[in-house]
């Protein structure tokens, strides 16, 4: 078992990724609006969103108290005299332009009452936080189910903005498989998020990414205190039965169900006495579990545990003599890895990349566990498609440091002596092949990689031709939405692209949804249409990694200022801030601060990328049949 020491203290972390909610409830305190109740589940960040939003303002403020429910007025404290009526109580307060009621849920039953009165009665506006699956008062939940207030349901950060938050907190940029896994694991709770990164901070499992500046997390989960409180309910089951299952899957998911299979911890024997392999799953455990919401049976029959941060913690948290009882060697995840590989493979050829159905994967990347490099190569092929370039120039790395352990070990030094060797042999080295071409694939398309290598020899892609404009080279090769903006692009027909883009979005093909969007822009002849397409393309492509294609290229330059645009042109020929703050009359600290909003903007992560962004010849990814060739 694992127990984390005291996490050292991070920085403040900024406000980020709430900018469309933040703009909400500040219209909601203003003109003729009364205000607005703001829910979502713990730790998701809702006092910090009203809070920002009414910094600066003439607000008032009080919050619920926990175990004072018989206490009168108990959380309006602050604001009221000692003895006060209900009625006295709107009066005294009618004065108050906004209100803030934080905890909303702990109020005693005369706040929740006041501020219901103040909703119907006075002119205050109100802006409420209210925590989900904690019992409300019911004059406060009349609020939002009686329409006297809308209600803003906070959903979790987006993947972007939890990267960056990490990177704040860190002081540098996590790879992205470990921004992943911290994503997944915190479930969007920014309490749990801090607090992991706090014990991860200065740990051993910690480990720099060969050539780049970036950082990985390969490991098991630190217990915290915070990582207990989010588990007690799975870390105290007492029934032997329901926790040994929790083990088994933790340690082995997913496993089958077997309907007809024993409703207790009974084993099946061999004539000889002896166990027949392992013991099929405890129905009877199982459905107290799937009541209880902590595991989850899919439609084929397989049984997984219901959270991501469940198996970690179980893994975590169980002794050595059980982890070795109950963990399987590398070796013995093919099976669920193949599955994995062959529903990935699916959903390619489905032209339908929305979900990545690959669980197993991910956790064992996670805790440092080697994936075949075949399996790597394909989950990265899989990230490239769905716009996440430095996903899958991560995964890539995988496939290639499996590769290079293969040979190095002694393992793979035996393995020439065996039958089949040679097979294996060819096998591995196509897909360390293979991995290699993802990752300069994925390099190719974003300027913030460490290097930028092409192939030699990129695949042959017939789609990549209308990607780079030149949508003639593929005619009749395409099928699906792919021919359909083929031929939308073929005909400059701006609407048609659009759709395109927008069944290209649906599919979850984001970067090829943002190159379509910037060719609509190109297309429409309507000016608000174009700037319709354009915005689309510029939002998509901030979340694809850093991606930039030649047909972004200009887009991205087109969303900056032009003191943006002017600054970055200088940086780009290699001036320092000095010298372009000199050039241009301004602080060095106002040249650095435009820098750093453009390379936001841009998806850059320093000026040495800029060269490439400005060039308005961006080198040509394509293979050679696809380039146009130059006069002599």
């Amino acid at each position: 078992m694992r127990d984390a020491v005291a996490p050292e203290p991070l920085p403040l972390w900024p406000f980020t990724g709430r900018e469309d909610e933040l703009r909400l409830v500040r219209r909601s305190s203003a003109g003729a609006r009364r205000g607005l109740v703001v829910t979502g589940p713990p730790g998701r960040g809702k006092t910090r969103l009203v809070t920002e939003a009414v910094r600066g303002t003439d607000c008032a403020r009080i919050a619920g108290i926990p175990q004072a429910h018989r206490m009168p007025f108990a959380a309006f404290a602050p604001l009221l005299p000692e003895s006060v009526t209900l009625h006295r109580a709107v009066r005294l307060l009618s004065g108050v332009r906004t209100l803030l009621v934080d905890d909303a849920h702990l109020l005693d039953d005369s706040s929740a009452a006041l501020v219901h009165q103040l909703a119907v009665r006075s002119d205050t506006r109100l802006l409420i936080v209210v925590t989900d699956g904690a019992p409300v008062p019911a004059a406060v939940s009349r609020l939002w189910t009686g329409e006297l207030l809308p209600r803003l349901p906070l959903g979790p950060l987006p993947r972007e903005e939890t990267a960056r938050l990490v990177t704040v907190g860190a002081g540098r940029a996590p790879e992205p498989l470990t921004v992943n896994r911290l994503h997944r694991l915190a479930g969007g709770d920014l309490r749990l998020l801090r607090e992991l990164l706090g014990a991860l901070r200065g740990h051993e499992d910690l480990t720099p990414v060969p050539g780049t500046d970036e950082w990985a997390w390969q490991g098991p989960v630190p217990l915290t205190p915070a990582v207990r409180e989010h588990t007690a309910h799975l870390l105290t089951r007492t029934d032997p039965g329901e926790r040994e299952t929790l083990d088994r899957l933790a340690f082995a998911e997913p496993l089958p169900v077997e309907l007809d299979g024993p409703t207790g911890p009974e084993h099946p024997m061999d004539p000889a006495g002896r166990p027949a392999g392992p013991a099929p799953l405890d129905l009877a455990a199982l459905e107290r579990l799937e009541d209880d919401g902590l595991v989850h049976v899919d439609g084929r029959g397989a049984v997984r545990l219901a959270h991501p941060l469940h198996g970690p913690v179980l893994r975590a948290a169980a002794g050595g003599l059980r982890a070795r009882r109950l963990a399987r060697a590398p070796e013995e995840y093919g099976p669920a890895l193949d599955d994995e590989a062959a529903a990935l493979t699916a959903l390619i050829g489905q032209a339908d990349v929305r979900t990545v159905p690959a669980p197993v994967g991910d956790w064992l990347v996670a805790e440092g566990v080697p994936v075949p490099a075949g399996y790597a190569a394909l989950r990265a092929r899989y990230a490239r498609l769905r716009g996440e370039v430095r996903e899958a120039a991560a995964w890539a790395r995988e496939g290639l440091r499996t590769t290079a352990s293969a040979r190095s070990g002694p393992a793979g030094a035996e393995a020439g002596a065996g039958a089949g060797a040679g097979a294996e042999a060819g096998a591995g080295v196509g897909a360390a092949a293979e991995a290699r071409a993802e990752l300069a694939l994925a390099e190719a398309q974003s300027p913030a990689l460490a290097s930028v290598r092409r192939p030699a020899h990129a695949p042959h892609d017939p789609y990549d031709a209308v990607r780079l404009g030149a949508p003639e080279r593929a005619a009749g090769r395409l099928t699906g939405v792919f021919a359909a903006h083929a031929d939308a692009l073929t005909h400059a027909d701006g609407p048609a692209l659009d759709r395109a883009a927008g069944e290209l979005e649906r599919r979850g093909f984001l970067l090829f949804s943002a190159e379509a969007y910037a060719q609509a822009a190109a297309a429409h002849r309507d000016p608000a249409a174009a700037r319709t397409a354009r915005t689309r393309a510029v939002a998509l492509a901030r979340r694809c990694q850093g991606a930039r294609p030649p047909a972004l290229a200009a887009l991205a330059l087109g969303e900056l200022t032009a003191r943006q645009q002017q600054i970055v042109t200088l940086a780009a020929t290699g001036l320092s801030n000095r010298q372009i703050a000199e050039r241009l009359t301004l602080s060095i600290r106002t040249v650095g601060n435009h820098l750093y909003s453009a390379y936001t903007r841009l998806g850059a992560s320093d000026r040495t990328t800029l060269p490439r962004l400005t060039d308005p010849r961006p080198t040509d990814p394509r293979p050679a049949e696809f380039q146009e060739k130059q006069p002599a």
